[in-house]
């Protein structure tokens, strides 16, 4: 088709438009509502990627992580060989320090189980992390202090009764006053409560979803356990001397806990060994199964939005019967009016995709301006968008177009 008949298509598909609102309307909503549950979502979990990236990035990107189980998504139980598995222990950590010479620091960190409650006054908080940590805490995690001071080996030594609060927790119990040097008391399900001494208040992190990053209370690691003597499993937390080390600082601890723990040469580690990048591979997992979704919610309103283009495509082709038949008496080839109506099928599923563009793009904003997630406008994806709409008009339209090519032009001209 020439530039001018294909304006010409365009056209005649625009002018059916406002002719027929409604009718076109009702056509195109199948097309708009698949189009705008994919720009909508996909723009959602393209800001949940890009605060996920930052929030990782904000722990460090040469931190190193060992567990006792994989880092994913776990479905089900756990199979009996993970059951077994030994706990992450204090000893490790010390290995770690001594057999490992390209680990800089290491951090072992524990995490009180149960309720827990910790009160200045009349001001409580319930809800929030306990931890025992070492003075290394703050390198590993890239987490520094803010105000204060944090733990000294002397602290960890002597067992101190003292205490570092996350950004937000501050605030809670302290909301009027300098929380440094406030005894506060700490009690918990397994221990009576007792006063410790407020020596440093941790800098604010970014949320991580709706997760508050900053609410938790740090302890000297001997002095949590005091508290939980029976928590021998922990996190243990490493960094190497420096990035360029750290393929060989992950080799090097996977080869001392293989040795620590036993494992035959044979067998797979019962322990685990991640990186930031591993973090977010989990996260790419949960993502990918919401993409999973999204992909069968729009399939579904595009088919329908398919089904009415094709309908009303079908309805036009009797319609405009003398007018086919007149292009086809003055010359116009089965080409000609082919690509007349698949332009005319395209225009139409074509404008209900950039309108759920438009409604998709704006119900993200809204989201991300009420709620929690955040929302980041994908260009890739409103191109995908609208050329998947396009493609619908395309698909559904090649049946009518056909039909309309077949139309004997002496029935035509005859036809009221």
């Amino acid at each position: 088709m020439t530039l001018f008949e294909i304006k010409e298509a365009i056209t005649m598909a625009l002018a059916a438009l406002k002719a027929n609102k409604m009718r076109s309307f009702l056509t195109v909503l199948g097309v708009l509502v698949g189009v705008t549950s994919v720009i909508g979502m996909v723009s959602i979990i393209q800001g949940l990627n890009n605060s996920m990236a930052k929030q990782i990035e904000s722990l460090g990107s040469d931190t190193i992580y060992v567990t006792r189980f994989d880092i994913g998504i776990q479905l089900g139980r756990r199979s009996e060989e993970e059951r077994k598995r030994k706990p992450i222990t204090f000893e490790d950590a010390i290995a770690v320090r001594e057999f490992c010479p390209s680990i800089g620091e290491v951090s072992p960190q524990n995490w009180g189980p149960g309720p827990k409650v910790i009160k200045f006054g009349k001001e409580e908080v319930t809800n929030f992390e306990l931890s025992g940590v070492m003075p290394e805490y703050e390198v590993v995690n890239n987490n520094f202090i803010a105000e204060g001071r944090f733990f000294t080996d002397a602290d960890i030594n002597y067992h101190a009764d003292v205490v570092v609060l996350g950004a937000d927790l501050a605030e809670k119990i302290f909301p009027f006053m300098d929380p440094i040097g406030k005894e506060v008391k700490l009690g918990g399900e397994n221990f009576s409560p007792r006063k410790f001494t407020v020596i440093g208040v941790m800098e604010e992190r970014p949320n991580l979803l709706d997760e508050n990053m900053n609410n938790y209370v740090l302890l000297p690691y001997w002095t949590y356990m005091q508290l939980y003597p029976d928590e021998k499993e922990l996190l243990l937390v490493a960094r190497p001397e420096s990035p360029e080390l750290m393929s060989k600082a992950i080799d090097e601890i996977t080869e001392l806990m293989r040795i620590r723990r036993a494992v035959p040469p044979e067998k797979p580690n019962d322990f685990a060994v991640s990186t930031q990048d591993d973090l977010m591979e989990v996260y790419h997992q949960i993502t990918g199964a919401i993409y999973l979704v999204m992909v069968v919610i729009s399939s579904i309103g595009l088919m329908v939005g398919g089904v009415g283009v094709m309908n009303i495509m079908l309805v036009s082709v009797t319609e405009r019967t003398r007018e086919i038949g007149i292009r086809k008496a003055i010359g116009a080839k089965k080409r000609n009016i082919i690509w007349q109506f698949l332009i005319e099928a395209m225009t139409l599923s074509g404008t209900g995709g950039i309108l759920g563009i438009i409604i998709g793009l704006l119900l993200s904003q809204l989201i991300g301006a009420v709620t929690p997630l955040p929302a980041s406008v994908s260009l890739p994806w409103v191109i995908i968008g609208f050329s998947v709409a396009v493609g619908v008009g395309l698909v559904f339209g090649i049946y009518p177009a056909y039909r309309a090519a077949k139309v004997d032009p002496i029935v035509s001209l005859r036809y009221e």
